[in-house]
């Protein structure tokens, strides 16, 4: 076999992998994004209203929390629900800021830390406190940077729970402002979406994202909370669920009233150290998905130079690969932007593609690179 692929003309061996990029990315698309494309939320005829614990973890958010919290506190919800904000050791006005809150909405339980857990760096401490505190079985997550899209956030993720669903996960897209950088983050969130959001559908779910994903109090101590990855800087979302997610435990929520939405940064230095540290904890899933995730991305990073010099050998060829993947693509990408509310990044959408590219040689470095403790 060996002898054959040496004795074939390295034209045709450079057609050929080009071909077969082609076809793991058409496989992609055909069978997992476009169960997100063309994904039909069940209307629900007689919605059970569960009681829930919405949980925000806050340090130094002061003013995020002025902005955002209402948000939160002004739910439509007739159940039984309540807002647990977790102030991690705030050295701002945050403490006090809460107080006034609570004079106006009592449904606000506050939990104020005063130290740190000595070994577990990030969130994850003051998370664990938030649902030890929680007094009711559904847990609701966000930031204190984000804020939902409408009252009906709490009732909409709620909805998705039915027999045997333990998770849910959410969509969580950064706000539209002017500049080409808002285009590039907005569209590496919808990407990141596409994939997770699609691989769930499937029954291979492997992430979420804390800005807004809910689950079972159960479920998380069942599995000793963060126990296995308490060490970890991050993870708090995307590894526990990669963790504990399943085919038949996880479902997902796409309705626009159940979005929460968050601020960009506002440099492209900020949102690669952003990235980096979210990055981080890719290397610690599952084999199978870090697999899945890595076939994928490497077929999309060599897509664009096998095109290339594809053009250079058989032209006639390489556009009839390009364009079957193209419109492929294309018709994916309509479909799931108009769903997660980015219908406005589609004209874009083949200039962010070749992006990708770069994108991929940017944050390789997170394969190996220790993230930093922060998680604010």
């Amino acid at each position: 076999m060996n002898s054959f692929i040496a004795n074939l003309p390295w034209r045709v061996i450079v057609i050929v992998l080009f071909g077969l990029t082609a076809m793991i990315q058409l496989f992609y698309y055909g069978w997992f994004f476009r169960l997100l494309a063309f994904h039909k939320q069940e209307t629900k005829i007689k919605s059970q209203q569960h009681p829930v614990s919405v949980i925000i973890c806050a340090r130094d958010e002061a003013g995020n929390l002025a902005k955002n919290l209402p948000g939160s506190l002004v739910q439509t919800y007739p159940s039984t629900h309540e807002v647990i904000v977790v102030n991690h050791n705030s050295q701002d006005d945050t403490r006090y800021l809460l107080d006034e809150f609570k004079k106006t909405f009592k449904d606000l339980h506050i939990v104020n830390l005063e130290y740190e857990a000595i070994g577990i760096p990030g969130k994850k401490y003051p998370l664990s406190m938030g649902i030890k505190e929680a007094r009711h079985e559904i847990v609701l997550l966000t930031d204190a940077d984000c804020v939902p899209a409408s009252e009906f956030w709490i009732q909409k993720m709620q909805d998705g729970y039915d027999n045997g669903i333990q998770i849910v996960l959410g969509y969580s897209p950064y706000r539209k402002k002017p500049g080409f950088l808002n285009k590039l983050i907005r569209f590496e969130t919808f990407h990141s979406a596409l994939q997770y959001l699609s691989y769930a559908l499937a029954g291979s779910p492997y992430m979420g994202v804390g800005r807004n994903l809910s689950y079972k109090r159960e479920l998380f101590f069942k599995n000793k909370g963060f126990s296995t990855i308490n060490h970890l800087p991050g993870g708090d979302d995307d590894l526990f669920v990669n963790q504990v997610a399943t085919d038949k435990n996880t479902k997902i929520v796409i309705d626009p009233e159940a979005f929460t939405y968050s601020e960009p940064k506002h440099s492209f230095g900020e949102w690669r150290k952003q990235k980096v540290r979210h990055y981080s904890a890719s290397k610690f899933y599952k084999a199978r998905h870090k697999w899945m995730l890595g076939l994928y991305s490497f077929s999309h990073f060599i897509f664009y130079p096998l095109f290339i010099s594809n053009l250079f050998l058989n032209w006639k060829i390489a556009i009839c690969i390009f364009g079957a993947r193209f419109l492929t693509q294309g018709l994916i990408y309509f479909k799931s932007m108009r769903k997660l509310g980015e219908a406005d990044l589609f004209a874009w959408w083949w200039l962010f593609d070749i992006w990708m590219f770069f994108y991929y040689l940017i944050f390789v470095q997170t394969l190996w690179k220790k993230p930093g403790p922060n998680w604010n």
